[in-house]
């Protein structure tokens, strides 16, 4: 026994005197000492230890320190989480705090003195050092991260701008986007035998009209309107009120036939009229337009009777009444025309609606409106919304209605005597229901009449705008398109596109030019062309009256200074202004004279752009620009007429370049006009004879302000 605990003894350590600390063992303490104090700070600081939540997969990795925490913590009942936080794990400082005590005294303990013990402790210090950091870390202020992730959607972004086709086509009628597109350089040849009218629909005796005038076929615009206004027998009848015909829209080049296209079949269908009315109405912008159509009517419908009447206000108001009704010494409820044809400027049109009295347009058949676009865009005392009121029948009270009915009902039928029975009056049968006279009885079977008015719409520049259009009240309108076609088949939606987006199609037989100059050259650059290339039988336009007065005197100047033999010869070039200074007798009288060549130069404003139809007219020379496409279509398309050539030059001032260049870029036009360079040399045989005429210009202005 006494051995056996004398052995025990022996190996057991002797502990009678603690041993020394080292180095290492102090840094340790002292260190470990600093991390609980950080602890108890980062403690208090922590406001519910919220922003320390950590998931449980975390505090596993960041709490491990070799020490055996996970196995104790996940032991202790008191530090398990929640169910509601079972996900997130507590924060580093909070397990510190409830550590048991028994682990807070072994960590106090004595660490052993060997030598592998000392490296073992400074381990432990380094993984506490870096366990501090990360905690510190972790307990930075931070946006919580949600528990569940929220479904991704993709950025905003703006959507692609719609194309200018797209833009282009919104709002317009369907009925144009539907059109018919016409190749222009489609004729239609017919002859005179009676058997077959060659699908023109004209009558024998119109073909043989046309024969004589010399004309042997038909221009593109004219083969797809006339048979579509000459319908079968069953529909040319003057009054349609169960059945109102289709109206018509055309946009066609200038020089294309426009105005025959609607004056023969007018004329044919009113050669079957029996009573004098006022069946067709042409509305035109200029009165000299009114001049032209006339003639053209007069020359078509020559030996058929028909009695065409103008107002324009060239003659006075009363001297127009008595040239348009019959009768004005009482009311006529149906009106009582002289005329079946009617061709009038808007303004005029409409003081004879107002101060005329028996001017009636409940019978009007056809009502054409030329150069559409410049009327629509003009109000002309709201010319429009008058004369489709006019067409229409006012709507009769019912009231009125039920009164006429109650009295006819208590009248016998013994006293409704033939001389009882008043006549209709020349009404319309859409205007039957405003006879004054209880007979005329409506019932539940009667059908609603309609006017017979057909609306057609001629323009080279064809209106865009959709309001324009819809205050025409178009009944089931027909649009054609005519569209060149030199290099390829134009769709239908392309060719309704171009005309929306003013492209318009120019006559293959004309050749484009233009100059570009200062502003002090461009009398001299329009003399070039007249003595250099020959430019005569021309219309040269300026921008206002005022130029074209002024221009036609530096003319005149310098063809005395150029040729003072060729003045007395008689073989000088004239030139003539042509404006609205004049009066109406002296612009018919100048335009006679230029027909007949009398005079070699028509200096004019932008009065005779439109319409006016001069066969010999081979140059068109636009002295001031053009702001507009428009302008420039109807300018340019003086010349180069019905198959025949001619030449458009236009003088660019150097700032006017530009904006000339991107209007013509706008339409697809620019490469279609040719650029023409003229250097000093070309005018230095002009220039002393230019400087000449300014001098005497300006002398002669001095003297007229004196």
């Amino acid at each position: 026994m006494s051995n056996a605990g004398t052995t025990l003894n022996k190996s057991m350590p002797v502990s009678s005197k603690p041993k020394e600390r080292t180095k290492a063992k102090k840094r340790y303490l002292k260190a470990k000492k600093e991390r609980r104090k950080n602890r108890k700070t980062l403690t208090k600081s922590d406001t519910g230890g919220e922003s320390g939540k950590r998931g449980p997969t975390a505090t596993k990795a960041l709490g491990s320190s070799g020490e055996g925490e996970d196995e104790e913590n996940s032991a202790s009942g008191s530090d398990a989480p929640d169910s509601d936080d079972a996900t997130i794990a507590k924060p580093k400082e909070y397990q510190e705090e409830q550590r048991p005590r028994k682990r807070r005294k072994l960590d106090e303990a004595d660490p052993p003195e060997s030598e592998l013990d000392v490296h073992a402790a400074e381990d432990d210090l380094r993984l506490d050092d870096e366990e501090v950091t990360v905690q510190a870390s972790l307990l930075r202020p931070r946006s919580p991260t949600p528990v569940v992730a929220l479904p991704s959607f993709p950025l905003p972004k703006r959507p692609d701008a719609p194309s200018k086709a797209t833009l282009a086509l919104q709002g317009l009628d369907k009925a144009l986007i539907e059109a018919e597109i016409v190749d222009p350089s489609g004729l239609l040849a017919f002859d005179t035998t009676p058997d077959s009218d060659g699908g023109t629909g004209l009558s024998e005796r119109t073909r043989r009209r046309l024969r004589d005038l010399g004309i042997s076929e038909l221009f593109a615009v004219q083969t797809a309107v006339i048979p579509f206004l000459l319908p079968p027998s069953r529909l040319r009848s003057l009054y349609l009120p169960y059945d109102p015909p289709q109206d018509l829209c055309v946009s066609a080049p200038t020089g294309s036939g426009k105005t025959l296209a609607y004056v023969l079949p007018i004329t044919e269908a009113l050669t079957s009229r029996i009573v004098t009315r006022l069946r067709a109405l042409v509305v035109l912008p200029t009165r000299d337009l009114v001049n032209q159509v006339r003639e053209t009517f007069e020359a078509v419908a020559k030996g058929r009777g028909l009695k065409i009447g103008t107002a324009t206000g060239q003659h006075s108001f009363a001297h127009e009444q008595a040239q348009l009704v019959a009768e004005r010494s009482r009311h006529v409820q149906g009106g009582s025309s002289k005329v079946d044809i009617l061709i009038s400027t808007p303004g005029r049109l409409i003081d004879h609606l107002n101060g005329t009295q028996n001017f009636s347009l409940q019978h009007l058949r056809y009502l054409v409106i030329d150069e559409a676009d410049r009327l629509l865009a003009q109000s002309f005392q709201d010319w429009l919304a008058q004369v489709l009121s006019a067409t229409k029948p006012p709507q009769r009270s019912e009231d009125l209605l039920e009164t006429s009915t109650a009295y006819t009902s208590l009248l016998p039928t013994s006293n409704l005597s033939s001389s009882s029975v008043p006549h209709p009056d020349a009404l319309a049968p859409a205007f039957l229901h405003l006879l004054d006279n209880v007979l005329c009885i409506r019932t539940d079977v009667d059908e609603r009449k309609e006017p017979s008015c057909q609306k057609l719409l001629f323009s080279a520049t064809l209106t865009r705008d959709p309001s324009k259009i819809a205050a025409l009240d178009l009944h089931n309108p027909k649009y054609f398109v005519v569209q060149s076609q030199t290099d390829r088949v134009i769709s239908k939606e392309e060719g309704v596109l171009n005309l929306v987006m003013e492209k318009f199609s120019m006559p293959s037989t004309l050749s484009e030019h233009m100059i570009v100059c200062d502003t002090s050259e461009k009398p001299l650059m329009l003399f070039y062309l007249v003595h250099a290339r020959a430019v005569t039988n021309a219309l040269i336009f300026t921008k206002s009256a005022e130029s074209t007065a002024r221009l036609v005197r530096l003319f005149e100047f310098f063809e005395s200074a150029m040729s003072p033999s060729a003045e007395q010869s008689g073989a000088q070039i004239v030139a003539k202004a042509y404006s609205s200074d004049l009066s109406p007798g002296e612009r018919k009288m100048i335009l006679e004279k230029f027909k007949n060549q009398e005079i070699h130069i028509l200096v004019c404003s932008d009065l005779i752009s439109r319409g006016i139809d001069i066969s010999h007219v081979s140059h068109v020379v636009s002295y001031d620009a053009p702001v507009d496409i428009r302008k420039y279509v109807h300018r340019v398309g003086r010349t180069a007429r019905a198959g025949r050539s001619g030449d458009a030059w236009t003088l660019v001032e150097e700032q006017e370049a530009r904006h000339f260049k991107t209007m013509l870029k706008g339409a697809d036009h620019l490469d279609k006009v040719k650029r023409l360079r003229v250097s000093e040399k070309d005018v230095a045989a002009l220039r002393p004879t230019y400087e000449s005429a300014l001098i005497q210009l300006k002398e002669a202005y001095a003297r007229s302000t004196s």
